[in-house]
């Protein structure tokens, strides 16, 4: 077996210990401070009305901390610290402490400071007020952001925040907090959305920390999809926290006093610890007085003399839990470590908390209570099954009583004894109260860790990072979405990147992102402070200058000299990817000058970015006589010399792009490959039963409205509607509307004509020749309607054009629509008046669906459309109302589309397109697939009455 090569150990020297502020030569950290003091004081005073000064003092404070944080980045690590946090800060507790406590006891380790994360540092003060090797900071103060910038050893038993980004030098253990029981990650219903920040820690880390094979299996490996990206050292070296579990006379009597106030005595302790439930961590979902009668009906079902039941509740839940007076006499402590409470406990009830894997260590009787079993197993999902569960398993408190009962009289009971062997073989097989000082050999002396290493599995596939774009509703968005579908997933491993957002729209587009990518959906933003976000932007701008100066004189990769912002982007790709290595890299979106550089910084890959346009002309582009995207496009621009491939999604679009752009790159980087198209999502998109059933010209959008989830929703008659003083924007599903609501179908009488496009009203896509056009053909034609769907910055001018030009009885806006197949479905033609595009997918969209097509000559029309399919007419409103007219006297018909052949020709090339070489008889099969396949389409496609 090859063992990873060890992480860079942290320096030697020795370094003064102390938590101090920056030195007061640092002006930035000083007023950083004064506005971390302050503004609590200004936040509160702007509560209510003054919401904008509210927003501002955040901005501040947000400000400050990547001031500090940025400062301390740039200071020695201290390689003999320690930084520990449990569950963000919530106390001393779970591996974390296990492992500081046997640091503090383990001779040669002496020479270690101990620094504690904590929200409250005054609830640990007095144990160690007389030990100056250990020192308490609070979550997200000054001093937090110096220990996680500067300690030399990080141990972990969730997340660091989004800010961290782990520097050479320091070494990161991540713990975890027990083997799942429940579904986790990926493997929970919309579960990619919440495990960004944990998934970045994890690949972040040079120790994963496994209870058992099951935990680095079907929780790291497979939920969080680490198998194959994770290249740090996984450990099964057993479970630091359940040592605690084992008590001498002395640690279980100091123990016990700390629960006097519950009053024990010497009764025996039945735990009550129940998981927590809900979406998140700050937003649990546990009802306490739920539990608190819990408790009471299992107290008043036993022999009272004999057992007393405490409750522990989830570190999620004590919050709330504490501060309840009726809770008092039975609440565990949230600073006694649950483990401690584990090993004085003589017999365990829960429901699906991972605190049962550590109790199988004591050998003694487990109870489930799982009164909400159906309702969690379809919401949340379990690993086991409650047949596989090492005891009975109860739906009622009685049941509960009743098996209590039985065990004290007869002990655990004989039908659960093999379920109980096997799972104390598979859950805690190592756990034999020295995990600790396994862990400690490894991560602090560097002992081999090969025999309690987990094997990774071989890394077969080829590594794929993409970059998707903004996750916009748009042609790149769902041009991307398709080609995830596409991938051969057993040959590639892909891993897709984009910032995360809450928006409704993009959400909706992540949930549509292939189940076997992984995602690192960006959160947080760059470490580093306002000079050094200056100096990036230098820098920048004078890669763009240096680019402008070399028009007509091709600039070539040595021009750059290399600057501060590199070393930025390289901590910032560190950030967003950890340890990741990646053998190709793509920008699949290409508008954005950040992660165009962002990219360029990973370790040694392939690197390709995509042209989904004439971006000259992009560039160029002027909304309201502003050229808006004039700036980051030449800046992106000048980062293609540094670029493996520059992919155009047509021949033609990328004759186009080489000539235009000939000074960013030679000729031979520009290459191409077609978008991909996903047939079934099109079709399933298409047959959506929900119907528009309010039919109204449109001026306004209410994409945007938001009802809060406490108001009660009604259907509105066409009165109701009037009354608000203005026609209503978009489409109500037929599912918001009463069952016995009139409905008229938005192609009207089948008499109707109904052309449709589909598009962002932007200048490029020229819908106002599209509508002059139309306005010509409905003249003659008044049983026609166009219908316009999308949204952009010229909805307002084109309203007035439609009203100016008496069309608003028969020409629709939309607004944008989270599903368009519907209404391109039951549309009979599909127009495009684009000024210039690349490969717009709709044109793919409509075919599949059967549609019609007439198109404007753009430039790479020819490219756009498979050969003979649809109607191609010159770029003027005369010879679009012509092809309009064509349609209608039937020259214009349907054509066949093979998407399969198109399919397998578009994904072939994109293998080729990134640089996928030596990947054997498959991929060139699909090579050879990209050459040939041009000349198969062409004959496949039928010709229409009108030809070209």
């Amino acid at each position: 077996m090859t063992v990873p090569a060890l992480p860079p150990r942290p320096h030697t020297e020795p370094v003064a210990f102390q938590l101090a502020g920056p030195p007061a030569s640092s002006l930035a950290a000083k007023l950083g401070m004064l506005v971390l003091l302050f503004a609590p004081v200004l936040s509160r005073w702007s509560d209510g009305p003054r919401r904008r000064l509210t927003r501002l003092v955040g901005r501040i404070r947000r400000a400050v901390r990547y001031e500090v944080h940025a400062y301390w980045r740039t200071r020695p690590i201290r390689p003999h610290h320690v930084l520990y946090e449990a569950f963000n800060g919530s106390g001393l507790l779970c591996n974390p402490e296990a492992l500081f406590r046997q640091l503090r006891n383990t001779p040669d380790q002496g020479h270690l400071r101990h620094v504690w994360a904590l929200k409250d540092p005054r609830l640990a003060r007095r144990e160690f007020r007389h030990d100056r090797t250990v020192r308490f900071v609070k979550s997200g103060s000054p001093a937090y952001y110096r220990a996680l910038a500067t300690s030399g050893y990080l141990i972990s038993n969730a997340t660091f925040p989004p800010q961290f980004s782990k520097r050479v030098g320091q070494i990161y253990l991540n713990t975890w907090h027990g083997t799942p029981l429940k579904h986790m990650g990926y493997d929970m219903a919309d579960g990619a959305f919440g495990t960004a920040n944990i998934v970045r820690n994890f690949v972040s880390a040079d120790y994963l920390l496994a209870a058992n094979p099951f935990m680095a299996r079907q929780m790291y490996e497979r939920a969080y999809k680490l198998d194959g990206i994770f290249h740090g050292r996984m450990l099964l070296a057993g479970y630091p926290r359940i040592d605690r579990q084992t008590l001498n006379a002395a640690e279980s009597q100091s123990a016990r006093s700390r629960l006097a106030q519950l009053n024990p005595g010497g009764r025996e302790i039945v735990l009550y610890a129940p998981t927590w439930k809900g979406a998140s961590f700050a937003h649990p979902d546990d009802d306490l007085d739920a539990l608190l009668e819990r408790v009471r009906q299992i107290e008043a079902g036993i022999d009272g003399s004999r057992y007393i039941v405490l409750l522990k509740t989830h570190q999620a839940v004590h919050a709330l839990a504490s501060g309840r007076a009726d809770l008092a006499q039975i609440l565990v402590p949230n600073d006694l470590p649950t483990n401690v409470v584990l090993g004085l406990a003589g017999m365990l009830v829960t429901d699906y908390s991972s605190i049962f894997f550590d109790f199988l260590a004591t050998g003694l009787p487990i109870v489930f209570f799982t009164p909400d079993l159906t309702d969690f197993e379809q919401t949340r999902g379990l690993y086991l099954a409650p047949t596989e569960l090492p005891g009975p398993v109860c739906r009622t408190v009685a049941e509960v009583v009743a098996v209590i009962g039985q065990i004290a009289d007869h002990g655990r009971l004989p039908a659960f004894t093999e379920r109980y062997r096997i799972a104390q073989h598979d859950y805690v097989g190592q756990d034999d109260g020295a995990a600790s000082a396994r862990v400690i050999d490894i991560v602090f002396r560097g002992a081999d860790p090969s025999p309690l290493l987990r094997v990774p599995s071989a890394a077969s596939r080829t590594s794929v990072l993409i970059y998707l774009g903004g996750m916009k509703p748009n042609g790149i968005t769902s041009a991307a979405l398709n080609l995830l579908g596409a991938i051969d997933h057993d040959r590639f491993d892909i891993s897709v990147t984009f910032a995360k957002s809450a928006a409704p729209a993009r959400r909706a587009n992540q949930r549509l992102i292939d189940p076997r990518v992984r995602q690192f959906a960006r959160i947080g933003g760059m470490n580093g402070g306002v000079r050094q976000r200056l100096a990036r932007r230098r820098a920048a701008r004078a890669d763009a200058h240096r680019v402008a100066g070399a028009l007509g004189a091709r600039i070539t990769s040595g021009a750059r000299a290399t600057s501060a912002a590199d070393a930025d982007f390289a901590a910032e790709f560190t950030r967003c990817f950890g340890d990741s290595r990646f053998d190709h890299v793509v920008d699949f979106s290409g508008y954005g000058p950040f992660w165009a550089e962002l990219l360029l910084h990973s370790p040694p890959a392939v690197r390709s970015i995509w042209l989904h346009n004439d971006l000259g002309a992009d560039a160029h582009r002027a909304i309201g006589g502003v050229k808006r995207m004039l700036r980051g496009l030449t800046e992106t621009f000048a980062r293609y010399d540094r670029y493996d491939h520059l992919v155009s999604v047509s021949p033609a679009l990328s004759e186009i792009n080489a000539e235009a752009l000939a000074a960013y790159a030679p000729r031979s980087k520009f290459t191409v490959a077609h978008n991909t198209v996903d047939v079934e999502r099109i079709l399933r998109g298409a047959a959506d039963v929900s119907q528009p059933c309010i039919e109204s010209p449109t001026t306004a959008d209410l994409s945007s409205v938001v009802l809060p989830v406490d108001l009660p929703v009604a259907g509105l008659s066409a009165a109701d509607l009037d009354a608000f003083g203005r026609p209503i924007d978009g489409w109500a599903g037929a599912g918001s509307c009463p069952a016995d609501q009139p409905r008229q179908n938005m192609a009207g009488s089948a008499a109707t004509t109904t052309f449709v496009t589909i598009g962002r009203l932007s200048p490029e896509k020229n819908q106002t020749r599209l509508i002059r056009a139309f306005a010509l053909v409905h003249a003659r034609n008044p049983f026609t309607r166009l219908v316009i769907v999308g949204s952009g910055p010229l909805k307002a001018e084109l309203t007035a054009l439609i009203v100016d030009l008496e069309l608003s009885a028969a020409v629709t806006l939309t607004g944008a629509l989270a599903n368009p197949y519907p209404v391109l479905a039951a549309a009979d033609c599909f127009v495009l008046s684009s000024d210039y595009e690349g490969a717009p997918m709709v044109i793919l969209e409509a075919l599949v669906l059967g549609r019609a097509v007439v198109t404007v000559a753009f430039a790479s029309v020819h490219d756009a459309l498979p050969q003979a399919a649809g109607l191609i007419v010159p770029q003027t409103d005369a010879g679009l109302a012509a092809g309009l007219t064509a349609f209608l006297r039937g020259d214009v018909v349907a054509s066949a589309f093979d998407h399969e052949a198109y399919g397998r020709r578009a994904v072939a090339e994109f293998y080729r397109a990134i640089g996928v070489t030596g990947h054997g008889a498959d991929t060139e099969r699909d090579f050879l697939l990209a050459d040939d396949l041009d000349a198969e389409l062409a004959e496949l496609a039928p010709s229409t009455a009108a030809g070209r």
